[in-house]
């Protein structure tokens, strides 16, 4: 009850910040969800490659990538569709790079605006009360002298209230947006040492032949 309070009297602005944290918290989920799954799906794809590229299986590996529609394999199916004309490092690095520019943005979307919606909470937050205390001084100016000071105190606090509600909304919005940005650069890393790793494989395959 006491939340329900504590909402009801930061006025208006309250609603706004509310619809900006249930934003936030929904993309967080959105990115979170999507993010691990892709993780778990890139593991998986890339420890049935590994045994197909060591026996220089190459057509099966574009198989499976060409039917899978995660980023690492998206990636990967760029160096593999040149493999047929060529095997150069440089140019199945440079397919590779392509295909990790198309499918960095797809990971980092979304993820920038938590840290765009902590800001407009806070904003909000500071707005609100500044109205509040334009209004709390606005009603003091025209109350009874021995009433002014009780009145303008539990205004103030009122006012308050809408700065407080707005960093509590932006406080955890800027740590899933550290947590979420960690998380994608990590992905980002493991694909590039996956691309690497490709090379390294099918390098080694043409020395062996």
């Amino acid at each position: 009850m006491e939340v329900v309070s504590f909402f009801q009297t930061g006025g208006p602005f309250m609603y706004p910040i509310l619809a900006v944290l249930a934003l936030g918290i929904a993309i967080a989920l959105e990115r979170y969800l999507y993010l691990s799954s892709t993780q778990r799906k890139s593991n998986k794809i890339w420890a049935d490659l590994v045994p197909l590229l060591k026996k220089n299986e190459f057509e099966k590996a574009a198989k499976i990538t060409e039917n899978n529609k995660t980023p690492m394999a998206h990636m990967l199916s760029y160096g593999f569709s040149r493999i047929g004309h060529t095997r150069r490092r440089s140019d199945l690095e440079t397919a590779m790079e392509e295909g990790m520019m198309e499918v960095i943005p797809e990971l980092e979307q979304r993820t920038h605006y938590l840290a765009t919606y902590a800001n407009i909470a806070t904003l909000l937050g500071l707005l609100g009360t500044i109205i509040g205390l334009i209004e709390a001084f606005t009603a003091v100016a025209a109350a009874d002298p021995a009433e002014k000071a009780d009145l303008l105190s539990a205004s103030i606090s009122v006012a308050m209230n809408t700065t407080a509600f707005g960093l509590m909304a932006a406080i955890p919005m800027l740590f899933l947006h550290s947590y979420l940005a960690t998380k994608t650069a990590r992905l980002v890393d493991e694909l590039e040492m996956v691309a690497v790793k490709c090379l390294n494989i099918v390098s080694e395959q043409d020395h062996g032949q």
